[in-house]
């Protein structure tokens, strides 16, 4: 039955279309719950159902709606009759209503509008934020050692005694008990607990106090150590290999350098494919004592097979066989895959290269599996170009441009193209250099040059043809022993003072020669050494053809060492000594004789300003010479200063007098960068002499030596 709800009498208003319309509202009826329409005038309106199930279903009637007999009772409505719609003609609308006013007017001209962007600015308050400054005390780990490690980690003290608020220094030392709770579980004290405390500072309002108490609890340690692999060769090759033992604190650092230790010895001593599983600890609280089990699978024990190589190829692997220093055969050995890894890289021509060990599935005749080397290789960009310049007093301007194809000729035979030009010298150089040629680090080069060189001691223009095969040390790949031999032949005229004439006159010499060098080196960089020494010698037969050929020998000797004060603090020291045997210094081309003075001789006097002059003050060079340098060089940073003296002459015998030397001192600035440290030296001459300069100044890259 359906029910109509009573409200309180009174009357209200709605708007219908803007206009407000009376509402009624019923009045106070103590029949409020009288049903609208009976339950008999309801019932008797239902229509009858028959009770044959399949009988069909009666039509509904559609033009006579139900009227019950009760709907004139109803109370007249108060509210007034809508207007009906104005008619209109069938098939067409009614008009449409009238828009407002204010969307008839005309728009506004669009030069009334304001152009300027509309910039939003940030609201800003001059008061300064509210900060919490605090104190960090911890207590429980120095007596472990791990006080430091902390600091290191500790969210508090990365904050740096500063928060927002309270509640941010609070976030912080929840942080740093876990922190410490870790730290403590690392070292074997896995029942570590910490807990953090912020607190006031009596007499100091501004600032609170963090503090983080440690309690290590007790040490666990080893109670047995068991080892669950195959077979392996020799026998005690896993455990031997594991450092550790019943008894050791548990110590995840000790534990962790253990496992990867013998990891790395099986992949040196025959077994590529071993794996270490995941290692279990076994806790007795009672007894504090763990029980440790690694699982190793080693896989077959292997010897080295064949090369194999894809991918993008620089070459291929016959050539990569010339790198390898292991033979079929041989245990395998991880470090061997490592070197040919290294020597690939160091070939300059690849973007990514790989060496992996590849199981054959097939095994050899002592019982090993053989494997063979795959290398994947993709080929980078082989073509570069290079520059540098650099400045000396007495040398002046030099700058030096190289373009280098460096596999023009495959397998590694470059196309080396060399400009130098300066206020003093230019060449040009074209040269062909084979690396890794028949053996691994060897190179073979040829290289065809001409220039013009005009300094205070000569002039001369040459040509030269030289042909070098030499083992050298790279800036990746640097060897304690290296070595060149070769040949060289140049024609060259030179401008030559005469003293019999008293005139300078100009020859041509013809010469020849077969240098020889060998170097050994212990230091530990090529460009910036910090300990070791370096030992030199250069031994050339030559012969001089202007008329009449004149054979001599030159040679020259140099060692220089590098010891480390601390770790930003270097004293390094470099002798040299050479001499020309066999033939008068006048009969010498000016261009093989001996001279001292400049960046890389005696600092504070000009490029070959040292030894003796001619009557027009112009230096003539010598048979002899001998030089000394000592620099401190101390380092902060990318930064560094080095005071520095230098000291030499050359001589017109053949063989060097040690006195009347020169000495010259400075100091120089230092940049350290990726490729080299750039070098900026002034120096003056300390026994200075008629028409030397005060000051000498010398940029370059790398150190002086």
């Amino acid at each position: 039955m359906l029910l109509a709800q009573t409200a309180p009498s009174s009357q209200s208003t709605v708007k219908q279309q803007g206009v407000p319309v009376p509402v009624p509202t019923p009045t106070s009826d103590p029949e409020g719950n009288k049903p609208i329409v009976p339950d008999k005038d309801f019932n008797a309106a239902l229509p009858k159902l028959s009770d044959d199930i399949n009988a069909p279903l009666e039509p509904i009637p559609q033009d006579a709606p139900f009227t019950p007999q009760t709907a004139d009772k109803a109370p007249p409505s108060t509210v007034p009759p809508v207007a009906p719609a104005p008619e209109t003609a069938p098939g067409t609308l009614p008009p449409p209503p009238e828009p407002p006013a204010e969307l008839a007017q005309p728009l506004a001209p669009l030069g009334s509008f304001s152009t300027v962007p509309v910039v939003d600015v940030a609201a800003t308050s001059t008061a300064k934020s509210v900060q919490v400054r605090y104190d960090v005390v911890v207590n429980g780990l120095d007596k472990l050692g791990l006080e430091s490690q902390f600091h290191t980690f500790s969210a508090l003290k990365k904050g740096g005694g500063k928060a927002a608020n309270v509640p941010m220094v609070t976030a912080r030392a929840r942080e740093d008990e876990a922190l410490a709770v870790r730290l403590m579980k690392s070292h074997g004290y896995y029942d570590a607990s910490a807990v953090s405390v912020i607190e006031t500072i009596p007499g100091d309002a501004t600032r609170i106090r963090a503090v983080i108490n440690a309690v290590p609890g007790n040490l666990y340690k080893f109670g047995t150590v068991t080892v669950d692999s195959g077979p392996v060769v020799p026998p005690d090759l896993i455990t031997s290999n594991l450092a550790l033992k019943p008894g050791d604190p548990i110590e995840a650092d000790r534990v962790q350098g253990a496992e990867a230790n013998v990891s790395l010895k099986l992949g040196q001593t025959g077994y590529p494919f071993a794996r270490i599983g995941t290692r279990d600890i076994l806790l007795d609280e009672q007894t504090f004592l763990g029980d440790y089990t690694l699982p190793v699978d080693t896989g077959p024990r292997s010897s080295f097979g064949d090369i194999t190589t894809t991918g993008r190829l620089a070459f291929g692997a016959d050539h990569i066989r010339i790198l390898r220093r292991f033979k079929p055969g041989q245990i395998y050995d991880s470090r061997g895959t490592d070197d040919l890894r290294k020597a690939l890289v160091a070939t300059g021509l690849f973007s990514t290269v790989a060496v992996e060990p590849v199981d054959t599935g097939k095994d050899a005749a002592d019982g090993t599996r053989i494997v063979d080397v795959a290398v994947t290789q993709r080929v980078g960009k082989t073509r570069s170009i290079a520059a540098t310049a650099g400045y000396s007093t007495g040398e002046g301007l030099r700058a030096e441009g190289t373009y280098t194809a460096r596999n023009a000729f495959p397998p590694e035979g470059a196309l080396i193209v060399n400009l130098v030009g300066g206020t003093q010298e230019q060449s040009g150089a074209v040269s062909f250099r084979r690396s890794n040629w028949g053996h691994r680090d060897r190179t073979l080069s040829f290289s065809l040059s001409a220039g013009r060189q005009d300094y205070d001691a000569f002039n001369a223009v040459s040509t030269s043809l030289t042909g070098r095969v030499s083992y050298d040390s790279t800036p990746i790949w640097q060897k304690k022993f290296t070595y060149y031999y070769g040949f060289e032949l140049t024609g060259s005229n030179e401008d030559v003072y005469d003293f019999p004439a008293g005139k300078r006159k100009r020859g041509t010499y013809f010469i020849a020669a077969l240098p020889l060098m060998a170097a050994f080196d212990t230091s530990d960089d090529l460009l910036n050494p910090t300990k070791g020494y370096r030992f030199k010698l250069l031994f050339s037969p030559e012969t001089s053809v202007r008329g009449a050929a004149r054979p001599y020998v030159r040679t020259l000797a140099e060692a220089s060492a590098y010891y480390p004060i601390s770790s930003s603090l270097v004293i390094a020291g470099r002798v040299r000594a050479g001499s020309i045997l066999g033939i008068a210094r006048d009969e010498l081309p000016p261009s093989r004789r001996y001279y001292g003075g400049g960046g890389g001789s005696v600092r504070g006097y000009g490029y070959q300003r040292l030894g003796p002059f001619d009557p027009n003050g112009d230096p003539v060079g010598g048979r002899s010479l001998n030089e000394f340098a000592l620099e401190a060089r101390y380092r902060f940073g990318n930064f560094g200063i080095v005071p520095f003296v230098d000291g030499g002459n050359s001589y017109e015998s053949s063989m060097p007098k040690f006195n009347n030397w020169r000495l010259g001192a400075g100091i120089g600035g230092r940049f350290y960068t990726n490729f080299g440290p750039v070098r900026i030296d002034v120096a003056t001459p300390l026994n200075r002499r008629k028409g030397d300069s005060r000051i000498a100044l010398y940029i370059s890259i790398g150190q002086a030596f």
